[in-house]
C-alpha cells in the first residue's frame, strides 16, 4: 500500500510543478522562481521517480520514513509556490491597472 501510494503522488506532484514552472515563466518578475525553487523541486521529484521504478515491485519497507519525508517536502514547496504564484499574479495586476489608466 506504502509504495503505491510514493508511486502516485510523486507523479502528481512532478505534474504540479512543471504546470508551475510554465506559469511561473509567463510571469515577468523580479525573483526567477523558476530557477530558484521550481527547477530544483523538479530535479528532486524526477530523482525519486527513477529511485521508485527501480525498485520495480519490491516493498518500500526499508527507507519509507525517508520518501514520507520528501514527499512532505515536495508537497509543502508545491503549496507554498501555489501561494507565491497567487501573489504575484495579483501584485502584477495591480501594477498594470493603473498603467493602463495613465494610458487613457
Amino acid at each position: 500500500m506504502v509504495d503505491r501510494v510514493y508511486k502516485a503522488n510523486i507523479p502528481a506532484l512532478r505534474r504540479s510543478l512543471e504546470r508551475l514552472k510554465s506559469e511561473f515563466s509567463r510571469l515577468k518578475t523580479r525573483t526567477d522562481w523558476t530557477r530558484l525553487r521550481v527547477d530544483p523541486l523538479l530535479q528532486h521529484a524526477k530523482q525519486l521517480e527513477r529511485r521508485l521504478r527501480a525498485q520495480g515491485s519490491s516493498r518500500l519497507a526499508r527507507g519509507v520514513s525517508m520518501f514520507h519525508s520528501d514527499l512532505v517536502y515536495l508537497q509543502e514547496n508545491v503549496q507554498g509556490l501555489k501561494r507565491v504564484l497567487q501573489s504575484e499574479t495579483k501584485s502584477l495586476a495591480r501594477k498594470i491597472k493603473p498603467a493602463r489608466k495613465r494610458a487613457r
